[in-house]
Protein backbone atom coordinates (compact mmCIF):
# COMPACT_ATOMS: atom_id res chain seq x y z
CA UNK A 1 0.00 0.00 0.00
CA UNK A 2 1.17 3.77 -0.36
CA UNK A 3 0.76 6.13 2.01
CA UNK A 4 0.21 9.84 1.51
CA UNK A 5 0.03 12.70 4.26
CA UNK A 6 -2.58 15.30 3.44
CA UNK A 7 -2.30 18.78 4.55
CA UNK A 8 -3.73 18.01 7.95
CA UNK A 9 -1.48 16.11 10.23
CA UNK A 10 -2.85 12.71 10.87
CA UNK A 11 -5.26 12.26 8.18
CA UNK A 12 -3.85 10.06 5.15
CA UNK A 13 -4.87 9.06 1.60
CA UNK A 14 -4.35 5.13 1.55
CA UNK A 15 -3.59 3.38 -1.73
CA UNK A 16 -3.95 -0.39 -2.04
CA UNK A 17 -2.22 -2.47 -4.30
CA UNK A 18 -4.81 -3.84 -6.82
CA UNK A 19 -3.61 -6.98 -9.15
CA UNK A 20 -6.20 -6.77 -11.80
CA UNK A 21 -6.49 -8.36 -15.11
CA UNK A 22 -8.94 -8.72 -18.15
CA UNK A 23 -10.96 -11.37 -15.49
CA UNK A 24 -11.22 -8.20 -13.05
CA UNK A 25 -9.57 -7.26 -9.88
CA UNK A 26 -8.20 -8.03 -6.53
CA UNK A 27 -6.61 -6.12 -3.30
CA UNK A 28 -7.03 -6.30 0.44
CA UNK A 29 -9.14 -3.51 1.37
CA UNK A 30 -7.49 -3.92 5.05
CA UNK A 31 -4.86 -5.87 6.86
CA UNK A 32 -4.10 -4.68 9.97
CA UNK A 33 -0.84 -5.69 10.21
CA UNK A 34 0.24 -4.22 6.79
CA UNK A 35 -1.44 -0.92 7.41
CA UNK A 36 0.27 -0.60 10.98
CA UNK A 37 3.67 -1.05 9.50
CA UNK A 38 2.78 1.63 6.33
CA UNK A 39 1.16 4.58 8.77
CA UNK A 40 2.61 3.62 12.12
CA UNK A 41 -0.81 3.18 13.52
CA UNK A 42 -2.05 0.45 15.72
CA UNK A 43 -5.70 0.76 15.99
CA UNK A 44 -8.28 -1.63 16.90
CA UNK A 45 -11.53 -1.04 14.78
CA UNK A 46 -14.75 -2.17 16.09
CA UNK A 47 -17.63 -1.20 13.59
CA UNK A 48 -18.13 -1.24 9.63
CA UNK A 49 -20.69 0.99 8.53
CA UNK A 50 -21.84 1.18 4.89
CA UNK A 51 -24.27 3.58 3.55
CA UNK A 52 -25.98 4.61 0.14
CA UNK A 53 -26.56 7.95 -0.87
CA UNK A 54 -28.04 9.20 -4.08
CA UNK A 55 -25.96 12.62 -5.93
CA UNK A 56 -25.89 15.57 -4.53
CA UNK A 57 -26.63 14.07 -1.02
CA UNK A 58 -23.87 15.64 1.49
CA UNK A 59 -23.39 14.09 4.81
CA UNK A 60 -21.82 15.67 7.43
CA UNK A 61 -19.57 17.26 9.09
CA UNK A 62 -19.90 14.39 12.03
CA UNK A 63 -18.23 13.82 14.69
CA UNK A 64 -18.65 11.94 18.68
CA UNK A 65 -17.05 13.92 21.48
CA UNK A 66 -17.33 11.26 24.19
CA UNK A 67 -16.90 8.67 22.13
CA UNK A 68 -14.32 9.81 19.66
CA UNK A 69 -13.97 7.70 16.42
CA UNK A 70 -10.72 7.06 13.83
CA UNK A 71 -12.18 5.90 10.71
CA UNK A 72 -10.87 4.35 7.64
CA UNK A 73 -13.06 5.34 4.63
CA UNK A 74 -13.55 3.98 0.77
CA UNK A 75 -16.42 4.41 -1.80
CA UNK A 76 -17.13 0.65 -3.20
CA UNK A 77 -19.64 2.22 -5.83
CA UNK A 78 -19.77 5.96 -7.24
CA UNK A 79 -17.61 8.80 -6.22
CA UNK A 80 -17.44 10.92 -3.26
CA UNK A 81 -15.76 14.20 -2.33
CA UNK A 82 -14.34 13.30 1.12
CA UNK A 83 -13.46 16.19 3.65
CA UNK A 84 -12.20 16.38 6.92
CA UNK A 85 -12.21 18.87 9.41
CA UNK A 86 -9.38 19.50 11.87
CA UNK A 87 -11.51 20.35 15.26
CA UNK A 88 -7.88 19.88 17.79
CA UNK A 89 -7.11 23.45 19.41
CA UNK A 90 -3.31 22.14 19.92
CA UNK A 91 -3.01 21.23 16.22
CA UNK A 92 -1.39 23.43 14.14
CA UNK A 93 -4.49 23.10 11.57
CA UNK A 94 -6.86 23.49 13.66
CA UNK A 95 -10.27 24.67 11.61
CA UNK A 96 -8.67 23.94 8.82
CA UNK A 97 -10.02 21.46 6.03
CA UNK A 98 -8.42 18.45 3.38
CA UNK A 99 -10.38 17.03 0.43
CA UNK A 100 -10.10 14.05 -1.85
CA UNK A 101 -12.13 12.01 -4.42
CA UNK A 102 -12.81 8.93 -3.49
CA UNK A 103 -14.16 6.47 -5.72
CA UNK A 104 -15.29 2.86 -6.63
CA UNK A 105 -12.76 3.34 -10.20
CA UNK A 106 -9.80 4.65 -7.92
CA UNK A 107 -10.19 2.24 -4.83
CA UNK A 108 -8.50 5.06 -2.53
CA UNK A 109 -8.87 5.32 1.10
CA UNK A 110 -8.84 8.05 3.75
CA UNK A 111 -7.56 7.50 7.43
CA UNK A 112 -9.49 10.02 9.81
CA UNK A 113 -7.99 10.43 13.35
CA UNK A 114 -9.95 11.08 16.03
CA UNK A 115 -10.69 14.95 16.44
CA UNK A 116 -11.47 15.00 13.31
CA UNK A 117 -14.90 16.47 11.84
CA UNK A 118 -16.25 14.01 8.48
CA UNK A 119 -18.62 14.26 5.59
CA UNK A 120 -18.65 13.66 2.55
CA UNK A 121 -20.56 14.80 -0.56
CA UNK A 122 -22.00 12.40 -3.96
CA UNK A 123 -20.61 13.13 -7.07
CA UNK A 124 -22.23 10.34 -9.08
CA UNK A 125 -25.79 9.46 -9.51
CA UNK A 126 -25.48 7.19 -5.95
CA UNK A 127 -22.28 6.09 -3.96
CA UNK A 128 -21.77 3.33 -1.47
CA UNK A 129 -19.65 4.55 1.19
CA UNK A 130 -17.69 1.92 3.71
CA UNK A 131 -15.95 2.76 7.06
CA UNK A 132 -14.60 1.09 9.85
CA UNK A 133 -14.53 2.91 13.13
CA UNK A 134 -12.22 2.27 16.10
CA UNK A 135 -15.44 3.20 18.61
CA UNK A 136 -19.15 2.63 18.49
CA UNK A 137 -21.63 4.65 17.30
CA UNK A 138 -22.81 6.77 20.85
CA UNK A 139 -25.90 9.17 19.86
CA UNK A 140 -25.25 10.92 23.22
CA UNK A 141 -21.47 12.20 21.47
CA UNK A 142 -22.44 12.95 18.10
CA UNK A 143 -22.14 16.66 17.00
CA UNK A 144 -22.42 18.11 13.77
CA UNK A 145 -19.94 20.98 12.67
CA UNK A 146 -21.67 23.27 10.08
CA UNK A 147 -20.80 21.74 6.20
CA UNK A 148 -20.52 25.30 4.84
CA UNK A 149 -18.99 27.58 7.68
CA UNK A 150 -17.17 30.58 6.28
CA UNK A 151 -14.57 30.16 9.07
CA UNK A 152 -13.77 26.77 7.72
CA UNK A 153 -14.50 27.36 4.11
CA UNK A 154 -14.40 23.87 2.57
CA UNK A 155 -14.50 24.16 -1.22
CA UNK A 156 -16.80 21.85 -2.03
CA UNK A 157 -17.70 20.88 -5.51
CA UNK A 158 -21.96 21.61 -5.14
CA UNK A 159 -24.60 21.46 -7.55
CA UNK A 160 -25.91 24.47 -8.99
CA UNK A 161 -29.33 24.38 -6.59
CA UNK A 162 -27.06 22.92 -3.79
CA UNK A 163 -27.00 19.68 -1.79
CA UNK A 164 -29.45 17.21 -0.21
CA UNK A 165 -29.23 17.62 3.33
CA UNK A 166 -30.62 15.58 6.64
CA UNK A 167 -32.55 17.68 8.81
CA UNK A 168 -30.15 17.12 11.63
CA UNK A 169 -27.09 18.39 8.78
CA UNK A 170 -28.95 21.58 8.29
CA UNK A 171 -28.41 22.09 12.16
CA UNK A 172 -24.67 22.04 12.58
CA UNK A 173 -22.60 24.36 14.91
CA UNK A 174 -20.45 27.15 13.34
CA UNK A 175 -16.42 26.26 14.34
CA UNK A 176 -16.65 29.33 16.93
CA UNK A 177 -19.74 27.12 18.72
CA UNK A 178 -19.13 23.56 18.44
CA UNK A 179 -17.55 21.69 20.69
CA UNK A 180 -13.92 20.88 20.38
CA UNK A 181 -10.83 18.43 21.24
CA UNK A 182 -7.49 19.61 23.30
Amino acid sequence: MRVSPTALDGVLLIEPKVFGDERGFFFESFNAREFAEATGIDCRFVQDNHSKSAQNVLRGLHYQVGKPQGKLVRVVQGEVFDVAVDLRKSAKTFGQWAGVRLSAENKKQLWIPEGFAHGFLVLSETAEFLYKTTDYYDPASERCLRWDDPAVGVAWPLPAGGPLLSAKDRLGLDLAACEKFS
